[in-house]
């Protein structure tokens, strides 16, 4: 076994840059030094032990010169020093010296200082060698009599791990401990001894659980914790003890330990599925949730309640506690909070949507009131999404929510704005009944809109479904407000005349005027930057926009002039009035070509917004009803298909996850009855506690793909020849930040290979946790050397080194084979991902490190192709299935995955099938790659 495998107990740090002292300055240290040099000479030796040194030479004089000394530091060091030295022999015989140390202990666990007989107890607990313990024995039992809590504590322990090692040395420990149970009034020595006993005796436990069942709730939290994993272990392995103590567990609930009431509500739910016992553990892991102060806390409970959502039985009784759950909200932190709400729209039914629409409400306005913060925007966003998909799965709830949301319009946070955009352009279209309060209301806050995305999202929304006359005269108010004095290129030019006039009056700083009002001087100084804020908010939002240079929004205000127009001069009859507002709206369109044209803007008006407007005044000028047809009435089929699609992939992904938390029984399956259940059948569930803790040791129990290439044979690498005198193969275990190399190393000669070692060097973010022990091979033997290795990022790491050991007998020089590399894959750091649209774009947008790579393949299938690259690259597509149906020679797609470090990967995949080139040409195309570092960019 390596020191990586064994129990670790003491763990030292040891500066690398120091100097090793020499055994001889050591021994005189040890031997004429005052206490402080002692101290650090013995120091010393501990870590040279540590190292792999042996000092056999030391072993007497620090049992002379140091074991008789009472300094208590020096005794905490001797405790240490024995329990990494070797005790034995090199054929197994326990070392003479060992009886005087033996008989020193002896006297420490008689030592009227309770650290020190504490300590002393402790220690023995490490101690494997059954001959230094038996001497001891009569003196560890005198320990659990002593008056200090300390030390019976201890010596609980220390009779606990010698009863599991040498049962033979106290046979009656668990007789013993269960009347020390009873006596004991010290709440860590009851503590430890029922612990002993629910592993040793486990009938004792019960009998002493079962004397004071009534008083359980009066214990301290360290003993309460330890009933409860009792009764888990009794309960799982035998059902019918359940209602014996189904009530003890009810009662902790109760206990005012936050640790208790967690493990207790957990428990409860392994005993229990009766409503009632759900009801009290949810509502435990709540009370749990909004009273610990640690989001780390906050958030694995979340998760526990998540679980028990995953139950169908379940579920209907959480949904009763969804205003409970709620009360999470009132933590600031974002990541709780978005769990919160995720889970209380997953419980949400008719009866309770309307209270969950009132307390999200209530939260959004007070997202208004708080200082701003980073996450407040966030949380509004979070806020907004939840509403939105309330009020589709619940249309009744559209009418309270859309008012008070449609104030976000105006949020400068453009984010949380989009959302509400989008929500209220799905519901115009869903919710007929609804259009005219919608409609009323982004005429209200219409000129209170800051981003230009918002409002190309307004004027497409109130241009589309402003179907009266007078709505159609409020939109043109508001655009004729919204653009200010017409025409735009004349006034503008009279106002930059008009602030001219005192120039030639006051010599200093007029400059800062003429650059404020045009906005096109921002290269003039740095200096003029600090008036023109004032001013330009003066100016009306949409010439503000152009005047920036922003003319996309003119493109979508030509197109909103014209539906608008068109349907006017469909609802009013009199001629002169439609030919009126026709030439309203094309006057605005030619005074903003003309603008665009001018120098002015920031920016030039582009190509593409020129067309579009240009064909807007020609629709205008024809009127005719093809085009009638397509402004207002395909439009608008667009986003229905639109709407219809993306809620039918929603119902999809819901009915998938549904089907997956279904259990689904089969008529022919057989009916298991508890009380016909044989014992050895019982234990089909796993035990809870066992895979906590294997969790924690890091053997998580992973099912073996049933692909055989996907076994461990697949990652096992040869590293040396089959004619090599030593071969060797390792198979790489990657878990999580580790990697674990177990090494498989056979002597293929007839000798005896001595200090037979593995070493090992790294490149890359590759750091080895420590150097393997060196080992004696016998003639065609075989051992196996684990090596750990520490994962620091996404970079391909390479793992080198060599086998070097020396014949026994032979006066030659220390022999060497050379391993092959071994190349660590990214692959296992890179798991597949999920984002949104905008979060796609918006990190597509940010990321600087871009790879293009040309598709080079001889698959003939677009769709097989990108399979493949997803089989590859470990990625997600985030492109609708829907979007990728049908054939039409050519795809587009993206991709997404996350490292477990936290990095992200982007792709987009665009690719065609050269149909002139025959129905067997290759796929052709490139792939852009995405990410924030280079070496991920580089390894994709």
């Amino acid at each position: 076994m390596t020191a990586a495998e064994n129990v670790c107990y003491t763990l030292i740090n040891v500066p690398m840059d120091s100097e090793p002292p020499s055994e001889i300055s050591l021994k005189n240290d040890l031997e004429k030094g005052d206490v402080k040099s002692k101290t650090e000479a013995l120091k010393k030796v501990i870590i040279m032990i540590l190292n792999g040194e042996k000092l056999p030479g030391l072993l007497m004089t620090i049992i002379r010169f140091v074991l008789p000394l009472q300094d208590h530091t020096i005794k905490k060091l001797l405790l240490v020093f024995w329990e990494i030295v070797p005790k034995t022999t090199p054929d197994g015989r326990l070392l003479h010296e060992m009886i005087l140390v033996c008989d020193a202990y002896r006297k420490d666990l008689q030592h009227p200082n309770e650290f020190i007989r504490g300590s002393t107890l402790r220690f023995l607990c490490k101690l494997k060698e059954a001959e230094l313990l038996e001497p001891l024995m009569p003196a560890i039992r005198a320990c659990l009599e002593h008056r200090h809590s300390y030390v019976r504590r201890n010596a609980v322990l220390a009779i606990y791990t010698i009863y599991r090692n040498f049962e033979h040395l106290i046979p009656d420990a668990p007789e013993l401990i269960h009347d020390f149970l009873v006596n004991e009034k010290d709440a860590s020595c009851k503590r430890n001894a029922f612990m002993m006993l629910i592993h040793a005796d486990q009938d004792r436990a019960l009998d002493y659980l079962s004397t004071c069942i009534d008083q359980v709730q009066t214990f301290g939290d360290i003993l309460q914790l330890v009933i409860v994993e009792l009764i888990y272990k009794v309960c799982h392995a035998n059902p019918s003890e359940r209602a014996r103590f189904i009530r003890c567990i009810y009662n902790l609930l109760q206990s005012s330990s936050p640790a208790v009431k967690y493990e207790a509500a957990g428990t409860l739910v392994t005993l229990s599925s009766a409503p009632t016992a759900i009801k009290a553990a949810a509502q435990c892991y709540i009370d749990l949730i909004i009273k610990e102060s640690d989001n780390n806390v906050k958030l694995i409970v979340l998760d526990r309640l998540i679980e028990l959502k995953e139950h169908p039985a379940h579920e209907r009784v959480l949904q009763d506690l969804v205003m409970d759950i709620l009360r999470v909200l009132s933590t600031p932190d974002l990541e709780v909070r978005k769990k919160t709400l995720q889970l209380a729209l997953d419980l949400v039914s008719s009866r309770n949507v309307e209270e969950l629409v009132i307390v999200l409400k209530k939260e959004v306005i007070k997202t208004n009131n708080v200082s701003e913060h980073e996450d407040t925007d966030k949380y509004r966003q979070l806020l907004v999404r939840t509403l939105h998909s309330c009020s589709v799965r619940f249309p009744d709830m559209a009418a309270n929510v859309i008012p008070v949301l449609m104030e976000f319009l105006s949020d400068s946070n453009e984010a949380a704005a989009a959302d509400v955009l989008e929500f209220v352009r799905e519901a115009i279209q869903r919710f007929d009944n609804l259009r005219m309060l919608i409609v009323e209301k982004m005429l209200e806050v219409f000129h209170a809109i800051k981003s230009v995305k918002i409002y190309r999202g307004a004027l497409w929304i109130l241009g589309e479904y402003c179907s009266t006359k007078e709505d159609i005269q409020s939109v043109m108010t508001e655009v004729r407000r919204s653009l200010g004095e017409i025409p735009i290129v004349e006034s503008e030019i009279k106002k930059e005349a008009g602030e001219l006039k005192p120039e030639e009056e006051i010599t200093v700083g007029p400059v800062q005027k003429l650059v404020t009002e045009m906005g096109t001087y921002a290269t003039q100084s740095a200096l003029s930057s600090s008036r023109p804020t004032k001013k330009e908010e003066e100016r009306p939002p949409l010439r503000g926009f152009l005047l920036d240079g922003d003319f996309f929004v003119a493109a979508s205000l030509a197109t909103t002039l014209t539906k608008v127009a068109l349907r006017y001069v469909a609802l009013v009859q009199e001629k002169k009035k439609q030919n009126s507002f026709v030439a309203e709206a094309m006057l605005l369109m030619a005074t903003i070509l003309h603008l665009g044209k001018s120098s002015l803007p920031k920016k030039p008006i582009t190509d593409d917004d020129v067309d579009r407007i240009s064909l807007c005044l020609k629709v205008l000028s024809e009127c005719s009803p093809l085009m009638n047809d397509i402004f207002n009435k395909e439009c608008r089929q667009s986003l229905s298909h639109m709407l219809s699609a993306k809620l039918e992939e929603e119902k999809l992904s819901q009915k998938k996850e549904s089907e997956k938390r279904n259990v689904t029984v089969q008529p022919d399956d057989p009916i298991s009855f508890m009380q016909l259940t044989a014992k050895n059948e019982m234990n089909c569930k796993e035990d809870q506690f066992q895979l906590s803790l294997l969790a924690a040791m890091g053997n998580t129990q992973r099912k073996e793909a049933a692909d055989p290439l996907a076994s461990k044979l697949n990652k096992v690498t040869q590293l040396t020849g089959f004619s090599d005198p030593v071969y060797a193969e390792a198979y790489v275990h990657v878990n999580q930040y580790d990697i674990v190399l177990d090494v498989l190393v056979v002597n293929q000669t007839s000798d005896t290979l001595q200090n037979c070692t593995l070493e090992l060097a790294t490149l890359g973010d590759l750091k080895l946790v420590e150097k393997p022990s060196p080992l004696t091979l016998a003639p065609h033997d075989f051992a196996n050397i684990k090596a750990n290795v520490k994962v620091a990022s996404t970079e391909n790491g390479i793992i080198f080194g060599n086998i070097v050991y020396d014949v026994s007998g032979a006066a030659s020089d220390r022999n060497c084979v050379v391993l092959s590399d071994i190349h660590i894959d990214i692959m296992d750091y890179i798991q597949p991902a999920t984002c949104t649209d905008a979060e796609f774009r918006q990190m597509w947008a940010e990321f600087e490190w871009e790879n293009k790579v040309t598709v080079n393949t001889n698959i003939v299938d677009l769709n097989d192709y990108l399979q493949h690259i997803l089989k590859s690259t470990n990625m997600k597509c985030l492109t609708p299935e829907k979007a990728l149906s049908g054939y039409c020679g050519f795809m587009a797609a993206n991709l997404y995955a996350r490292s477990i470090f936290g990095e992200d990967a982007l792709a987009n995949v665009s690719i065609e099938k050269p149909i002139q080139q025959g129905p067997e040409a290759p796929v052709t195309g490139h792939i852009r790659i995405r990410a924030k570092s280079q070496v991920t960019v580089g390894f994709f």
